[in-house]
């Protein structure tokens, strides 16, 4: 940080000396005119030593991004011909654009992409991509100052060699157009001689050409990828849909609420993972086991006694009682009543205009990919000689299982593990880093010292060496930090280590449609695929794996695939909600504060403690918090996290927040029913008020009210 801090010095130095000593005067155009036979007889004399000296001025000056490239330009011509001067003006220029480059990337750029990093997330991967496109358009049209090109691009993730090799065949042209002026120097009155009008409006053409060129391209990129396939002379639908699951019945909603013509096809279950699964099952398996949990604390609302029998078998029956409740929302009768052909079978894509399920081909405009994603099994030696289960298998169980094993210390695993030792059972949870390391740890400390009341053994920083079997005895052989191996016996071991997105057995590998390195289809901005007409949503496609994002990229993949012709939409993720249903719950949405620390985000943290609020107080529950975080000196919402019960129900008012440019003031200055949880979040919008108060116009203020009661100043009340 010292050096940075000695180069910005020495630079600023070498900047403010160029203009106090005002040498900004020799590069004019009456200067260069007064001089040019001084300076070609110089040359002519020590051609040599000119160059060397024209050149390393002109390489400073670009590097210090001082004015008057133009001037030198000229003088290139003037003095050396254009056979000699554009070379050595475009090797010139471009070793000190690259000077400058390296000097912002190395002062600014980790800064810069710490504090913006998501914000500049689709600008990187634009430049990863097409960054000597990007560079050489700009270049072309000499309207972009150039030394504002060499500082932005060194603060984003374009290699150095792109940046000079795209630069100097980028200047080429308007290079080639100076130098050539300064042959003719007698002959210009003033620069606008040169950079005329229809000049410009020539090297903008210029510029956009290899855009129209890549573009161009694209298109005869596109047909040769359909070339192989026989496109059929007329469509049975306008879409078909591959996955039930959040991501494809939103997607087949709204194509069918277009009146498009839309095929629905699920394998397996109506409702994919969340229904059947995930969300539904394990919400209802919680309640259950909260309702334990509150008949234990009974003593704490005013009962003298509160006992609870169950049986397991019975909260199982309840779980797969409210799956079937939840059931006909996601139903194969209602989407038909809806307008949607739903088929029951495999499907498989065989070209990119046609689906194969049950042995009938469909032929179809758009397809959408939607087979969202399954638990991710370890590759844990002897784990299929044991019992284990994962987030889909676990719903089988009849008996309570005395003693389990958790494997997994994400937000399914950390559910889970709360509600079976809630219900009875002797819970082990083991993770190889930290439990929920997406969270703060303020949060995450609050829900570790939850799970250890309930009584579970959390082993972190463990890995899971292999599975033993002893006769009837079942062991996981865990290693922690010290090297120590631990054998850890259990009835059930249940594996929550992840979801794997479903990309097998649907012919992706036929069309030669790709998969990213995390497994997902690779798609764009729009959620297309290589295929212009095939999209993917949901979990399979990521980067998130919750039931709402899915829904959400839904509608973008549905409107893109029916009306992309007319008008595309860019997927946004720039608000992005999730909750983990733990008791207590933490919900989040934006950055959090270890992420703003990570990346040094300045931030501003303000924080509500729930044990202040009457509400919960009255329920028994004052523990947790609403933590903010907003734009030093402003009310803009950066991100916020909750700890507490009906955490996830009160952080939608800073998703709608966040999402539509309301600060805490708005907040603020909102009634919230008394009393409720939702004051919480006034609160806390309070909290911020108050460490922003006017405190130099509040004294004012207290000396006008202090004279109109009459009181002398000083006096003591």
């Amino acid at each position: 940080m010292k050096r940075r801090w000695w180069i910005l010095i020495l630079l600023g130095l070498l900047i403010g000396l160029f203009f106090i000593f005002d040498l900004g005067r020799f590069l004019s155009l009456e200067v260069l005119k007064e001089r040019h036979d001084e300076l070609q007889q110089a040359y002519q004399s020590e051609p040599f030593l000119v160059i060397g000296i024209y050149s390393l001025t002109y390489i400073v000056m670009a590097a210090l991004s001082l004015p008057g490239a133009t001037i030198m330009t000229l003088a290139g011509g003037a003095m050396f011909g254009i056979w000699v001067g554009v070379p050595v003006v475009l090797v010139s220029a471009t070793i000190g654009a690259t000077l400058a480059f390296w000097v912002a990337r190395y002062i600014l750029r980790d800064t810069v992409q710490r504090r913006f990093g998501d914000r500049l997330a689709t600008i990187n991967d634009g430049l990863e991509r097409d960054g000597a496109f990007y560079l050489f358009s700009l270049r072309l049209v000499p309207v972009f100052p150039f030394f504002l090109i060499n500082l932005l691009m060194g603060l984003t993730t374009i290699r150095s060699s792109t940046f000079f090799w795209a630069s100097i065949i980028g200047m080429f042209a308007g290079s080639t157009v100076y130098v050539n002026a300064g042959t003719q120097l007698a002959a210009i009155s003033s620069l606008s001689d040169i950079a005329s009008p229809a000049l410009i409006a020539s090297f903008v053409l210029l510029a956009a050409f290899p855009w129209l060129a890549r573009w161009g391209i694209g298109i005869v990129k596109t047909r040769r990828l359909y070339a192989r396939w026989t496109k059929p002379a007329h469509f049975d639908r306008n879409l078909v849909v591959i996955g039930a699951g959040a991501a494809g019945l939103v997607t087949s909603y709204i194509a069918a609420v277009t009146r498009a013509k839309v095929t629905l096809i699920e394998g397996h279950k109506m409702g994919g993972d969340c229904l059947n699964y995930g969300c539904v099952p394990s919400k209802a398996l919680i309640r259950s086991a909260s309702f334990l949990k509150q008949a234990q604390k009974s003593q704490s609302l005013g009962m003298t006694q509160a006992q609870v029998d169950y049986e397991f078998s019975n909260v199982m029956a309840r779980v797969h009682r409210v799956v079937k409740t939840v059931e006909p929302h996601d139903s194969i009768e209602r989407y038909t009543r809806l307008g949607v052909e739903v088929l029951e079978g495999n499907a498989r894509i065989t070209s990119p205009w046609t689906v194969e399920v049950n042995g009938q081909t469909l032929t179809t405009r758009a397809i959408v990919i939607a087979t969202g994603a399954q638990p991710a099994v370890p590759n844990i030696p002897g784990l299929e000689t044991v019992r284990y289960y994962t987030s889909d298998t676990i719903w089988s169980l009849t008996e309570r299982p005395e003693r389990l094993v958790v494997l997994g210390g994400g937000p399914i695993g950390c559910e889970l593990t709360q509600a079976f030792a809630r219900l009875g059972c002797q819970v082990t949870q083991v993770e190889k880093g930290n439990l929920m390391q997406r969270e703060d740890a303020d949060a995450v400390a609050l829900v570790k010292s939850a799970l250890q009341d309930d009584g579970v053994q959390i082993l972190t920083h463990t890995e899971a060496i292999r599975c033993e079997k002893d006769a009837d005895a079942q062991f996981l052989v865990v290693c922690g930090k010290d090297g120590k191996e631990e054998r850890l016996a259990f009835d059930a071991l249940l594996c929550a280590v992840g979801r794997a997105p479903r990309i097998e057995g649907f012919g992706l590998e036929e069309v030669g449609i790709p998969v990213s390195a995390r497994r997902t289809i690779e798609t764009n901005a729009w959620l297309q695929t290589i295929y212009p007409n095939i999209y993917a949503c949901g979990d399979v496609a990521g980067p998130y794996q919750f039931t709402h994002t899915a829904a959400h990229q839904a509608w973008y993949a549905s409107v893109n695939a029916l009306f992309g012709d007319f008008k595309r939409f860019k997927v946004d993720y720039s608000v992005i909600p999730w909750t983990t249903f733990t008791d207590p719950e933490v919900a989040r949405v934006g950055l959090s504060e270890d992420e703003a620390k990570s990346r040094g985000i300045a931030c501003e943290v303000t924080r509500y403690e729930l044990d202040d609020l009457d509400r919960a107080i009255a329920d028994e529950a004052a523990h947790g918090y609403v933590k903010v975080l907003t734009v030093p000196g402003k009310d803009r919402i950066l991100g916020a996290t909750i700890v507490g019960e009906h955490a996830s129900d009160l952080l939608a008012e800073f998703v709608l927040a966040m999402k539509h440019g309301l600060g805490l003031n708005k907040i603020l200055g909102t009634i919230h029913t008394y009393p409720t949880w939702s004051e919480a979040n006034k609160y806390a919008a309070g909290e911020w008020k108050r460490a922003h108060a006017p405190e130099f116009l509040l004294k004012w203020v207290e000396k006008f009210h202090n004279k109109r009661r009459g009181k002398v100043e000083g006096e003591v009340d």
